[in-house]
């Protein structure tokens, strides 16, 4: 199951087009493309780092340790031989931005080093 948890105002999402928080006990990175707001746990599926430091650029998230790069709608690694992302349901609700992830706790493999 999963649960929707706020993340912020519309008005406030930030300028630079991303914003990382703890919603439920996920690392979720949430960034603004061209189609729209996009939802990721935010960890590398290469070693585990956090992805939020990294760049943003045409719909592509990039690791900021060793250059992956992600597909923020989808979560396809574009750029590496990695796992996919995890991709987290998201929906504007009132000028709000919340996003669903599982009740379920983390494992290890979806937790970034450090968190």
């Amino acid at each position: 199951m999963t649960s929707w948890h706020t993340l912020c105002a519309e008005a406030d999402f930030p300028e630079d087009g991303k914003l990382a928080r703890r919603l439920g006990g996920w690392s979720v990175l949430v960034v603004r493309t061209d189609e729209g707001y996009r939802a990721v746990n935010d960890r590398c599926t290469h070693q585990a780092a956090m992805l939020s430091p990294g760049k943003v650029r045409r719909g592509a998230i990039m690791c900021p340790l060793h250059g992956a790069r992600f597909e923020a709608a989808t979560g396809r690694c574009i750029g590496g031989a990695y796992a996919d992302l995890r991709v987290f349901d998201l929906r504007v609700a009132d000028g709000t931005i919340e996003v669903a992830v599982p009740d379920a706790a983390p494992g290890p493999d979806e937790r970034p080093v450090g968190a």
